[in-house]
């Protein structure tokens, strides 16, 4: 008899089974049931819900025949002889075959050999849409876990699953109304003095067991100081994939499977990745990317509290004191109108004029990595993929050129406005209204306009 609540796996016939079961009988009826068919591989199993999260990850490897040509390669590659080659195609022999994966790699040319995963659920595991929400130090829900509980709504939705929001801390219980206001179905709850701040053994220790008993589909993060330092822990522990950064979030129509956008190779293109064998699916998203819904207070909800043990709640890690680091006054995320300043603006006079054209329209100043790098304003002023991610009402850009590394951070802007002398510049084309011409002439026109 199987141990209770581990992890159970069992092979036969090219299939690899693996499933988490609290009760022996439902492990035992599961992994014994599971079978196949010669070649085609159809599978089929039982999963017997025993009142716990059950979920049933299935591994198995095929042929597509009319791609194979019968090369031979994989027998090669087969350090099992677990592969022949019968009427110029390959065979697999699955009472040999241990899924190790080495025919599958030697045949990319041809692509004919391929490994697919599928997942089951049971009554309480069905795969959903979870979020970490995390809190601020004024005891709030950041802005970013608002914008990732509307964005995990529109992927549950298009998934027929729930939504999740999973809040840790001290205090935070009366957080999870909020939570469901903002689109989630249950919200789970660690509530604990030893979660009052963020360390990182105690909130990965706390969420890895959520996750290994609840078993979601898909879970997403902010790309914060937290977000980063958490997520890649628990990818770690669970054995997942972690896309950080992203940009965009959807469903792939065809495969259910999460598309997750973000920058690559320095920023110059944007990638899109997916996770096809293992579970959940996560992503960190960058605050200010998303939009967040208004919150709705009728929506109704569940309230899971997260079981805590004491000797999992240590570290290492003693925390000392939280201090606030001083920006001058610029807060770009909260800012309505931003005017930034690119290396065309030519140097601190360019500058100081931007900064004359943010004050009169109430807005913030921003800059580009360009500006910053030259020393004419300060990092928190910074735009862009290594900088600060904004949504205002109006975004004008005063000799910024346009790269894609400054684009991801200001395109959801509501309106852009950009003022540059080339007139072929990239910023042009994501730019509601566009002034070719020197911004030296054209700033102090507008300042005049607005007198």
């Amino acid at each position: 008899m199987v141990p209770d609540g581990e992890d159970h796996e069992t092979r036969m016939y090219g299939l690899r089974v693996k499933a988490r079961y609290s009760s022996p009988k439902a492990a035992w009826v599961a992994l014994n049931r599971a079978g196949c068919c010669e070649f085609g591989i159809a599978a089929v199993w039982a999963c017997v819900s025993s009142g716990y999260s059950n979920v049933m990850t299935k591994e198995r490897v095929t042929i597509d025949l009319d791609k194979c040509v019968g090369c031979g390669l994989c027998v090669e590659a087969c350090p099992f002889g677990a592969i022949s080659i019968r009427d110029r195609k390959a065979l697999i022999d699955y009472d040999n075959c241990t899924l190790c994966g080495a025919c599958a790699s030697i045949c990319k040319r041809f692509d004919a050999i391929r490994f697919t995963v599928e997942h089951t659920y049971g009554e309480t595991g069905k795969g959903d849409v979870w979020v970490f929400c995390e809190v601020d130090e004024k005891g709030q829900l950041t802005h970013v876990a608002r914008e990732l509980l509307t964005t995990a709504r529109g992927l549950a939705d298009r998934l027929g699953v729930n939504v999740g929001g999973v809040l840790l801390g001290e205090r935070v219980a009366s957080l999870a109304e909020d939570v469901i206001a903002q689109g989630a179905d249950t919200a789970y709850v660690a509530d604990h003095a030893q979660l009052k701040h963020y360390l990182d053994e105690p909130y990965t220790a706390v969420l890895v067991a959520a996750v290994q008993r609840w078993h979601p589909e898909i879970l997403l993060g902010g790309a914060t100081a937290i977000g980063r330092a958490l997520l890649p822990r628990l990818a770690v522990a669970v054995h997942a994939g972690l896309t950080a950064d992203c940009t965009k979030l959807a469903v792939d129509p065809e495969t259910g499977l999460l598309l997750q956008t973000r920058p690559a190779f320095g920023g110059n293109i944007l990638a899109t990745i997916n996770c096809e064998r293992h579970r959940p699916q996560m992503a960190t998203v960058r605050p200010g990317v998303l939009t967040a819904a208004p919150a709705d207070s009728a929506r109704k909800g569940h309230i899971v509290e997260l079981a805590t043990k004491e000797d999992e709640l240590h570290s290492k890690l003693k925390w000392l004191d939280f201090r606030a680091k001083k920006t001058g006054g610029t807060d770009l995320r909260e800012a309505d109108v931003i005017v930034t300043a690119g290396a065309g603006v030519g140097g601190p006079e360019g500058v100081k004029l931007v900064r004359e054209l943010a004050q009169r329209l109430n807005g913030a100043l921003g800059a580009s990595r360009a500006v910053v790098d030259a020393g004419w304003l300060d990092y928190p002023h910074q735009v862009g993929q290594t900088g600060t991610t904004v949504q205002p009402k109006l975004y004008v850009a005063c000799g910024v050129s346009g790269a894609i590394q400054h684009i991801v951070g200001m395109q959801n802007a509501e309106t852009i406005m950009a003022i540059n002398r080339d007139p072929d510049a990239s910023i042009f084309e994501y730019a509601d209204v566009g002034i070719v011409g020197d911004l030296l002439d054209i700033v102090p026109e507008i300042l005049k306009q607005i007198s």
